[in-house]
């Protein structure tokens, strides 16, 4: 085990975090998200790998829920069938046999794109499928993910409170909006290397010094412009969906712009196509469910003059594009040309391969941790082939279809967040996932969206449900 510079900064926070409980501590654990690539210390007996403070976290988080009372009750209640968990318990026992049994049978059947962890030195490679070091860390990544979504979702169904949860969304804006600003800061005065000797300790390959058009990317805690906007993408599509729904609040405003702020100084071409096609969305969505019984006229004049301003934008956009040589190269260089850029060229070839281990393998896939792709879909399929892409599928509906009761509740606007902000970082990760785990921020989002609708259900249910089965559904 390798302590770093990092490490005291890891132990403050989770002690923080297991002193003052998740009750009144969860703003904490929200705090530690936008620390994407700090690690708490560095494993060099496995592969160098590194152990992050947000997995550290969610180890924490599920033993404080294991330590309330009945706590493993109400574990077991969150993974009932029938239920979210129930189909994240399946998922996750297909996973480790994936992880575990499918590269072996499938062994030199087919080749991978797998990372290489010899100092960052050969980067992405392409070798015969077989058992690999990648199996296990995968596996042990996507378990801790879903362990948040566990541990939140059973945390959140027997102490609702969704005040709690729109504070720890606002920490974990505002540290993120901070992180960025330091890092541009550092980044103009000649210390970047400051953040990646404290913030970015993960060993990963850190783009701190990447620029766009003379402009340097902004990062914050992640190791790369791609998975910073990722992340404010979700932290954008629950504060402008908060905010919609409730134009007074001035803390969904102010976190909102602050989000999309963060969108756009990435400077992360997934991110741009990814906020244009969550709006497109949302309008949709919006216009053709009873959604647009809940905004308010004022919503309603807003978002006409926000798409008169949007559509004036676009033509001034085209007219600086056509005229303004910085413009032209800005855009070409995030948007347009991105596909025919060596990086692009590279990306499309991890696409294609994961495609063919799909087929190589029977449908199988080649097991998880074992391929990469740049894409969310592609990177499940030639992962864990089509029956583990459908258990994730799966998971993600039982997600989105639970209800609560009653509607226009803040609870109710609440879950309602959380569940946009996962299709702004679905949509994200479409363009840019290498692996079928999304995170450890977008699991849990979906644990307190589960949870707090759960909980809405359970209040309701004692009013026509024998005792018995009442103790069964909890």
């Amino acid at each position: 085990m390798q302590f770093l510079a990092s490490t005291p900064i890891a132990i403050a926070l989770i002690g923080a975090l297991m002193f003052v409980g998740l009750r009144r501590g969860l703003w904490i654990f929200f705090a530690m998200m936008p620390l994407g690539a700090m690690a708490a210390f560095n494993l060099p007996a496995v592969g160098n790998a590194s152990f992050g403070i947000r997995e550290l976290a969610v180890i924490c988080l599920l033993g404080l829920v294991l330590a309330q009372p009945r706590g493993l009750d109400n574990v077991m209640g969150t993974l009932r069938m029938g239920q979210p968990g129930g189909v994240a318990l399946i998922l996750l026992i297909y996973c480790v046999l994936s992880a575990l049994w499918v590269p072996s049978v499938f062994s030199g059947m087919t080749q991978v794109f797998t990372i290489s962890r010899d100092a960052n030195s050969h980067g992405i490679r392409s070798i015969p499928l077989g058992p690999s070091s990648g199996n296990l860390t995968q596996l042990f990544a996507l378990s801790l993910s879903l362990a948040a979504f566990l541990a939140l979702a059973t945390n959140s169904r027997t102490d609702p409170d969704p005040h709690r949860i729109e504070k720890a969304m606002a920490v974990a804006t505002a540290i993120n909006l901070g992180l960025g600003l330091v890092d541009l800061a550092s980044g103009m005065v000649g210390a970047g290397k400051i953040m990646d000797m404290v913030i970015r300790t993960a060993n990963y390959s850190i783009l701190s010094e990447a620029k766009m058009m003379g402009f340097k990317r902004m990062i914050g805690g992640f190791p790369e412009a791609s998975s910073f906007g990722s992340f404010s993408m979700g932290l954008f599509g629950f504060w402008m969906h908060r905010y919609l729904i409730d134009p007074k609040s001035r803390r969904a405003l102010v976190m909102f712009l602050i989000a999309l702020f963060c969108v756009v100084r990435s400077t992360s071409s997934a991110a741009y196509v990814a906020i244009v096609v969550y709006i497109f969305i949302y309008a949709v969505y919006s216009a053709a469910t009873r959604m647009r019984s809940v905004l308010s006229k004022q919503i309603v004049i807003t978002s006409i003059l926000g798409i008169l301003l949007v559509w004036h934008a676009m033509i001034l956009i085209f007219a600086a594009y056509q005229l303004v040589e910085p413009v032209t190269a800005f855009l070409n260089e995030t948007l347009f040309d991105k596909a025919g850029s060596s990086s692009g060229v590279e990306r499309m070839s991890w696409n294609t391969q994961a495609m063919k281990n799909l087929t190589d393998t029977w449908l199988i896939g080649a097991g998880l941790g074992s391929a990469r792709a740049s894409n969310w879909l592609l990177s499940s399929l030639g992962s864990v082939g089509l029956p583990g892409t459908a258990l994730f599928v799966a998971f993600l509906i039982s997600v989105f279809r639970m209800r609560v009761v009653p509607q226009g509740s803040p609870t109710d606007m609440t879950v309602s967040a959380l569940k946009w902000g996962c299709v702004a970082t679905i949509v994200t990760e479409l363009l840019i996932a290498s692996t079928p785990n999304i995170g450890v921020f977008f699991f849990a989002m979906t644990g307190l969206a589960t949870g707090l609708a759960r909980s809405t259900q359970l209040v309701e249910a004692p009013k026509q449900t024998p005792p018995f089965a009442r103790r069964r559904a909890a």
